[in-house]
């Protein structure tokens, strides 16, 4: 089964999607990831985007969709997991053509919602380690030491795009570039919604069902 899992910021499809993508087998393919990958080891579509991202541009929907394709035939057909990704319907519309050329389909589609001030309250208490990356929650998953990383011992810090003021623009716009998706999304057939706004199990149950459906 193959499975597009998107959803506002902070709604949990990083973290949702990977326990998922673990328990059913699946590739976990999520965009940031796909990008760093495809530049780093310098494929096709890698080293186009790398151009576009040198002179500080978007990368066009046509080779974000080209490193997708590179992935997912890499995976010989295995199972694979979309998370957050297509943003928008011209994304979509060029994913359903590049699946169409290999005979391939989406089997679930599942958009993941939650209350804004849930997911203010999500993005706002994250805090990153400056040496390893490692995540961490001023309030779900706080470290052992105030300021400090369990895993290597570096300083913890909040990123620019995690203040309250930044995420409520970026909710917005994700709100605004998303409603056009819902749409296009919402007849087809495999598509659910789940409330994700609540505790991390109860919203993985819920996810878990969406997929066995």
């Amino acid at each position: 089964m193959n499975l597009i899992l998107f959803g506002p910021p902070g709604v949990g499809k990083g973290t949702q999607g990977a326990r998922l993508a673990n328990d059913f087998d699946m590739a976990h393919l999520a965009m940031g990831d796909i990008l760093r990958a495809a530049v780093r080891d310098e494929t096709p579509a890698g080293l186009e985007a790398k151009q576009y991202m040198d002179a500080g541009q978007l990368v066009p929907d046509a080779v974000v969709v080209a490193m997708i394709e590179e992935t997912i035939m890499a995976g010989n057909g295995h199972d694979f997991l979309l998370d957050g990704f297509p943003r928008n319907v011209s994304q979509a519309e060029a994913l359903d053509e590049m699946l169409a050329r290999h005979s391939l389909k989406i089997g679930r589609i599942v958009f993941m919602d939650a209350p804004k001030e849930s997911l203010l309250k999500r993005l706002c208490g994250r805090l990153i380690c400056r040496a390893c990356g490692f995540g961490f929650h001023r309030q779900y998953s706080p470290p052992l030491k105030s300021g400090c990383c369990d895993r290597c011992g570096g300083e913890l810090y909040q990123r620019d795009d995690d203040r309250e003021d930044v995420i409520a623009n970026r909710l917005e716009v994700y709100h605004e570039q998303t409603a056009p998706l819902l749409d296009f999304y919402r007849h087809r057939e495999g598509f659910t919604k789940i409330d994700a706004g609540g505790e991390m199990d109860a919203v993985y149950a819920a996810l878990k069902e969406a997929v066995n459906g």
